[in-house]
């Protein structure tokens, strides 16, 4: 509760109090009014005309008229003032006897009778004024009863507020006083603690920040800061990789020495300087500073690009890390600036290299040998040269077939490894993608025949052009259309669609076999991986080389599977 809510609470709360106590008393002297009143009104000047009366009697001797006038003057008073039960009827008598005394005024009888009337009647209203007494002196107590308890409860109402409000606004500036004075004794480790969520509470938060960052600034002295710095730059300086540092404003704060090294640039060309003005002059900070100026979450992931340094090409990993920090006291996190970083992995891709020359060398090797055992064996399966039993051609099949798998295995490798040294030379033209699915069909119409799988063309008719390598893309259709007919059931159906596309031309290759895994989905177009319980055949890399003359040829792979129920292959190329 804030300082405002609580003085209006507590003065509003005095107000009401003051309010009811007004009323009660008000309430209780109208009552009182009231009930004297009554007494004083009614009774009393029954008493005066009953006094009157009697005076009159006394006078009827010496002026009967007079007195007889002065009777009826005071009956008629009287009949117009009767308030107590009997009263009338006390009152009717006495106009009678009046009415016998004004006929005889001298009857004895008639005024004795009247006088005895008029006494009883003055006895009804001394009674009625000391039951009208009884009634205003109970009302009187109630009035005093009543005063005091809502008194006494507006007392202690006033005397709580009176304890507690002062003390509420009071004592958390107390304590925030003699904070701030410990704060000037440079006491930075002095905090509030308020509770209430309201301004003192806020003040009390503003104060803590403040003092943390006072404490912190006192605890920061130039030494310990000088040589933080020179132990961050001695670190940064003896990376191994290039480094360069700017603030949020894209001004070079720190490069290290393999960072001036790549660059040709001295820490004096660099430090203190727009980074995009020193691009200007130079083509490599040019292509590190490229992903600077677009949006962080456009930025691409971390791209190799290729840098002529220490006498050789070398290749490197290029990222820039954002930098944010958090100040002391606060939850707003803060952008500071960005790192360039460029890990150097000259000696891994060496070894990519050797790795892909010793691939290329054996598969090359290898065709040559596998070639000729490939001709023996068409040797031996002549019947000119000798006839085998039985057995003999069970084992020239075995050995036909594992050599088959070996220079199909070879052609993989070699293929991949023109692939990664960027050797494979793809002839891209305008081309119609019906030559490409008639050379694929027409490639895997046997292997489809041994297992009565029907393939289904859906080709449109007045298909356009397409951009592509017509070898290369024939390859991978061949190579989907050989895993869908290797992976579905016999005397099953393989669907092979064609569609036209915004900008592309798609080839679509459905089985019905029994799926991918969703887990494996991602994978399978990794080197070297197959689907765990899946045929021993192949490399595991038809797949991935698909995938590299897909995009080399400006075009994409993909699959949808679903286990059980077949996969459906894509691959599509740009149109013409």
């Amino acid at each position: 509760m804030n300082i405002k809510t609580k003085l209006l609470s507590g003065v509003g709360l005095l107000f009401a109090l003051i309010l009811v106590l007004a009323a009660t008393s008000v309430y209780y002297v109208n009552a009182l009014k009231r009930d004297t009143h009554n007494i004083l009104v009614d009774n009393y000047n029954t008493l005066e005309y009953g006094r009157s009366m009697l005076l009159a009697i006394d006078r009827i001797q010496v002026e009967p008229a007079a007195a007889i006038q002065q009777l009826e003057a005071s009956l008629d008073k009287q009949q117009q003032n009767i308030t107590e039960q009997g009263e009338r009827e006390v009152t009717d008598r006495i106009g009678n006897h009046i009415a016998l005394l004004k006929a005889a005024p001298g009857d004895t009888q008639s005024k004795a009778m009247l006088r005895s009337e008029i006494s009883e009647l003055m006895r009804l209203n001394m009674a009625a004024i000391e039951r009208k007494n009884d009634l205003a002196n109970s009302t009187a107590r109630a009035a005093i009863f009543w005063i005091s308890v809502v008194g006494t409860f507006c007392f202690l109402i006033a005397f709580v507020l009176l304890v507690n409000l002062p003390s509420n606004i009071a004592n958390p500036i107390k304590e925030l006083t003699e904070s701030i004075r410990e704060i000037a004794q440079q006491n930075y480790k002095k905090r509030v603690h308020f509770e209430s969520s309201g301004e003192f509470g806020a003040l009390a938060r503003s104060f803590n920040t403040m003092a943390e960052k006072l404490e912190e600034y006192s605890e920061s002295r130039l030494d310990k800061i000088i040589q933080a710095k020179n132990r961050i730059e001695a670190l940064i300086n003896n990376m191994h990789d290039p480094v360069i540092g700017i603030d949020e404003h894209k001004i070079v704060l720190f490069a290290n020495e393999q960072a001036l090294s790549i660059t040709g640039l001295s820490s004096e060309d660099m430090l203190g300087k727009q980074i995009q003005d020193i691009a200007v002059h130079n083509d490599l900070v040019r292509d590190l500073i490229r992903d600077l100026f677009v949006p962080e979450q456009e930025v691409r992931k971390p791209e190799q690009i290729s840098i002529f340094a220490n006498g050789k090409e070398s290749y490197f990993d290029k990222e820039i890390i954002p930098i944010y920090i958090t100040p002391t006291g606060e939850q707003a996190v803060q952008f500071i600036g960005q790192v360039i970083l460029l890990r150097n992995v000259t000696v891994f891709k060496e070894l990519d290299f050797a790795k892909t020359n010793f691939m290329a060398t054996v598969s090359h090797e290898f065709k040559t040998p596998i070639a000729s055992i490939k001709m023996s064996l068409q040797l031996l399966q002549n019947k000119q040269v000798g006839i085998l039993n039985g057995e003999q051609e069970q084992l020239v099949d075995s050995i036909g077939e594992d050599t088959a798998r070996l220079l199909k295995i070879t052609g993989e490798l070699l293929n991949m490894t023109q692939l990664e040294s960027g050797k494979m030379q793809l002839s891209v033209q305008n081309i119609n993608p019906t030559q490409v699915l008639e050379a694929a069909v027409a490639a895997t119409r046997t292997p489809a025949a041994q297992k009565n799988i029907h393939i289904a063309i859906h080709c449109p008719e007045n298909i356009g052009m397409m951009r592509a390598d017509a070898e290369k893309t024939s390859w991978v259709l061949t190579n989907l259309l050989t895993n869908a007919i290797r992976y579905s059931y016999e005397e099953s159906q393989i669907e092979l669609q064609l569609l036209e596309e915004p900008g592309f031309i798609r080839f679509n290759v459905r089985d019905t076999g029994r799926g991918i895994d969703a887990q494996y989905t991602d994978k399978i177009f990794n080197r070297y991986f197959k689907i765990p319980g899946s045929s021993k055949e192949g490399t595991g890399l038809g797949l991935a080389i698909s995938k590299e003359l897909m995009e080399a040829q400006g075009g994409g792979i993909a699959v949808v599977s679903d286990l059980g129920a077949g996969s459906t292959f894509s691959i599509w190329l740009p149109r013409v």
